[in-house]
């Protein structure tokens, strides 16, 4: 399937925890033209609200998530209909957990991107958590695969986003290969393209002031 971004595309995590001020779609929708005034090629965006929001207000790429369930499991658009929520909502292409944790409906990671395929027809970004997981997501048929869910189940917390699963990855498999997770600067940005990442998402240090001034508060501490 065609993708919508071009190679080193940036694009910008547009979320907001329930305890945010930021939190709701109108927040999102003015989040995601800030930050395609700064230049950003896509965003990433939660659940039927926030997507429809974003998308009467951009032209770029929305990547479509809808969180449903267990934190702890599966929960990253679990389901092809939680696809088809935020697909109908305006999204081009929906991110689905990609890792090797049971389904909460039984289905296989290849049956959901299949579904999603045939129903919706738009491409499917796998969020994966290691190097087997992005292997097996590519063999199922994702049209990417990202690094969203390294350092997020269980495993080692990388210090920093995780370069060498990006560059073991896109040596590995024909698929473009998103980086996303702990990119909190440019330098890191671009280390993850020249790692071979075809796009990056960035969303913690640029959409959550909270966190970005916990960040300066204790490096003044």
């Amino acid at each position: 399937m065609h993708i919508p971004f071009p190679s080193r595309a940036l694009i910008v995590s547009c979320q907001a925890q329930p305890d945010s001020a930021l939190h709701g779609p109108d927040a999102m929708a003015r989040m995601a033209r800030e930050a395609l005034r700064g230049g950003a090629q896509g965003i990433r965006a939660n659940g039927v609200a926030d997507v429809a929001a974003i998308r009467a207000v951009v032209d770029v790429p929305i990547i479509g998530i809808n969180k449903l369930g267990d934190r702890d499991g599966v929960f990253i658009t679990p389901s092809a209909a939680a696809a088809g929520a935020v697909i109908d909502a305006g999204a081009d292409l929906v991110a689905i957990d990609g890792t090797r944790r049971a389904r909460p409906d039984g289905t296989s990671l290849s049956a959901q991107i299949d579904a999603i395929h045939q129903r919706y027809g738009v491409p499917v970004m796998a969020d994966v958590d290691d190097y087997e997981a992005g292997l097996a997501a590519a063999d199922a048929g994702a049209d990417l695969v990202a690094t969203t869910l390294s350092g997020y189940t269980g495993q080692a917390v990388p210090n920093g986003p995780d370069l060498e699963l990006v560059a073991r990855l896109a040596a590995a498999i024909a698929v473009p290969i998103v980086a996303e997770g702990r990119i909190w600067t440019p330098d890191e940005a671009r280390a993850a393209f020249d790692a071979g990442a075809h796009a990056v998402v960035v969303g913690t240090a640029i959409t959550n002031p909270s966190a970005i001034t916990a960040r300066f508060r204790r490096a003044a501490a």
